[in-house]
């Protein structure tokens, strides 16, 4: 069994059911097609997820009035952002950056549908120090 699906089952199944997506779909539609097929896809695979699920922003200990909203939210902890676009930039790396910070969570994917194979980055906040940055996140985009 692949020593990363044992550290963190749920991230790996959502990661396939993207594989499965792309898979069968290719990398030409727009986004929200994309969207649509995970949903499906993690729906057939009984991954729990809430889509478009907004999270809350914070100022000074103020709620803002306009959220992020993340594509899915899945196992209740798991921000996954979908792209369709050439090539992942630091400028979605930091949106999932932020999405981390605004919700705590520890966990988040960013996947991108548009390349000839499947390209994804996991996120991970580290205990030591719970402000999610470039510096104490763990980056992954293979689990092969």
């Amino acid at each position: 069994m692949n020593a990363d699906f044992q550290k963190d089952p749920e991230t790996y199944a959502i990661i396939g059911a993207a594989m499965e997506v792309h898979g069968e779909m290719g990398n030409g539609f727009l986004e929200a097609v994309y969207q649509d097929a995970l949903e499906i896809e993690l729906t057939q695979r009984n991954i729990p997820f809430t889509r478009e699920q907004p999270i809350p922003v914070t100022y000074k200990g103020h709620t803002l009035g306009t959220p992020y909203r993340a594509d899915f939210v899945c196992y209740g902890s798991v921000i996954v952002e979908l792209k369709a676009i050439k090539t992942l930039t630091e400028i979605e790396s930091a949106q999932v950056l932020h999405y981390l910070k605004a919700t705590g969570f520890e966990r988040a994917l960013l996947i991108n549908f548009a390349t000839r194979h499947l390209d994804y980055k996991r996120f991970i906040r580290t205990e030591n120090d719970p402000r999610p940055s470039a510096a104490n996140l763990l980056v992954g985009e293979d689990f092969e």
